[in-house]
């Protein structure tokens, strides 16, 4: 009767093949004459003599690495049967996401990590070492374990960024469309945009809406955006706003205007209603619209005429007298501060006039 190998159920003097990598973890497919070889006969089958300090490690299929002592039988099941073989004379230990691997050699490279723990290629490998922020590591990245009792390496979900006009956008996948950006930052891709795309060391290249930007190319520094200006119908020499702006001061019932005036660009609401207190009880109201808003904060606000409260007092941080249009109007030096930053994505005309209504309430104490 022949006897079996309880691990394999194969015949002792059968012979068997097994998959033996170095520390490339480049299998390679190699036969063994026994059934059950042990250590010695694996690091023999991988030319690693006895005195090269011979280590096998057993590679599992969750990627752990299990020490086969040079007189310890091998277990072979047809499954798991891939080896290490290199030469050291101890293992290093790392975890990974919290898993624990040892790995035969001081230093490994970023690659052999997501090659033993099997990383996606979609996701980031990072290395926390105390009292150093954490680190990227790449493929081509080395990682000395012997630094550390334990080397702690963690995975993130990739993501790349680029900066629209004054906004840092974030994105999971490597390209993303202009048009997406230009929302994701707040800027309403509906409305007539001049839109460059600036690379370090590279001119700028006029892009559109559809244009698929790879976020991994080198240099690659942000959108560029310039309105085009073009007549909204309310003005000879306007421009066009946002289309939540337009539909909001439609229903509003004001007559509004937009003006070019020395390269700035200013929404004018007239007969805009004051609380009472005021030397007037409407004015012409002006608020300022960067070239770059919504990225660019609505800052301030002017009237005309200039405003006196109703007993002649002077009112602070309103000395300053700009022309618009050939029409002096009074600037009121009032800004958002750290409860209520500016944020593109929410912020608009309507937002805005609601800090500038909570402005002329105050003075008048209304």
């Amino acid at each position: 009767m022949t006897s079996q190998n309880a691990a394999g159920n194969r015949p002792n003097n059968s012979s068997i093949k097994i998959e033996i990598a170095g520390l490339d973890l480049n299998f390679n497919t190699v036969h063994i004459a026994d059934a059950t070889p042990t250590g010695a006969q694996i690091a023999a089958a991988a030319e690693v003599l006895p005195d090269k300090d011979p280590f096998v490690l057993r590679f599992l299929d969750d990627g752990e690495l299990v020490p086969i002592l040079a007189s310890e039988v091998a277990p072979i099941d047809g499954v798991n049967d891939r080896f290490v073989v290199t030469s050291a004379d101890r293992a290093f230990r790392l975890k990974v996401d919290g898993e624990q691997y040892d790995w035969p050699a001081q230093k490994i490279t970023g690659k052999t990590v997501r090659k033993l723990a099997g990383i996606a290629n979609d996701l980031q490998l990072m290395l926390a070492v105390e009292n150093e922020p954490d680190k990227v590591i790449d493929n081509r990245d080395l990682v000395d374990l012997a630094m550390v009792s334990v080397e702690r390496f963690y995975t993130v979900r990739e993501t790349w960024k680029i900066k629209v006009q004054d906004t840092i956008i974030q994105s999971d996948q490597p390209t993303i469309k202009v048009r997406d950006a230009m929302t994701e930052a707040g800027f309403d891709p509906n409305q007539p945009w001049h839109i460059f795309l600036k690379v370090s060391g590279q001119p700028k290249q006029e892009v559109g809406l559809d244009f698929d930007v790879d976020l991994r190319t080198h240099g690659i520094e942000k959108l560029r955006l310039t309105p085009k200006d073009v007549n909204n119908g309310e003005a000879g020499n306007g421009f066009r706003l946002l289309g939540v702006d337009e539909a909001f001061l439609m229903q509003s019932g004001w007559r509004w205007r937009t003006v070019l005036d020395q390269g700035r660009r200013w929404l004018i609401i007239d007969n805009y209603q004051l609380p009472p207190g005021f030397s007037a009880t409407a004015v012409a109201m002006a608020l300022e619209i960067p070239n770059t808003y919504p990225g660019a904060q609505i800052d301030m606000f002017y009237v005309a005429p200039v405003l006196l409260l109703a007993n002649g007092s002077r009112i602070g941080a309103t000395e300053t007298l700009i022309t618009i249009g050939g029409v002096t109007y009074q600037r009121w030096s009032r800004h958002r501060g750290q409860v209520s930053p500016w944020n593109p994505k929410i912020d608009n005309v309507r937002t805005h006039l609601t800090l500038v209504d909570g402005a002329l309430s105050r003075e008048v104490n209304q």
